[in-house]
């Protein structure tokens, strides 16, 4: 008589065993390598990777030329005449 351990044992075995040759079988038809492969992956990386870096550039010089407009006050004429007499 089998134990049940070895039943359970040789269960398991058994569903792996055909798990394995039906994932075999797809992983060639959905994950065949051809040629075009290496280009794929290439697009894939290049898309993701690059965005961010475009991306900050883009924002670096929208706020860097938004600082320089705002850092430089324009003086009425009365500051400047003010500022002009020392003493006063």
């Amino acid at each position: 008589m089998i134990s049940k351990f070895q039943r359970l044992f040789l269960t398991i075995i058994g569903v792996f065993s055909a798990a394995s040759a039906q994932a075999a079988t797809d992983s060639y038809r959905f994950l065949h390598v051809t040629i075009d492969t290496p280009w794929a992956i290439f697009l894939f990386l290049l898309v993701f990777i690059m965005i961010p870096f475009i991306l900050m550039a883009m924002l670096y010089w929208y706020f860097a030329f938004k600082k320089n407009d705002d850092e430089t006050p324009v003086k009425s004429s009365q500051e400047q005449t003010t500022a002009s007499k020392p003493g006063e």
